[in-house]
């Protein structure tokens, strides 16, 4: 499982955080603050909803 969720963590990981990015530079906010805010945020949003979705394709397969 440990392997199947991080192959999962760089694709939702890096997913979440230009999510978090774009949508702070949609709302007029250009300081880089609010963006490495914007994409940590997003960075760890994407931890448990990896971890659930690994677990969840886990007991799928077996």
């Amino acid at each position: 499982m440990t392997r199947l969720f991080m192959m999962l963590l760089s694709i939702s990981l890096t997913t979440f955080a230009g999510i978090g990015v774009i949508v702070v530079l949609a709302m007029g906010l250009y300081d880089l603050r609010a963006i490495l805010l914007a994409a940590a945020a997003g960075a760890i949003m994407a931890l448990p909803i990896t971890w659930y979705v690994a677990r969840r394709l886990k007991d799928g397969m077996a």
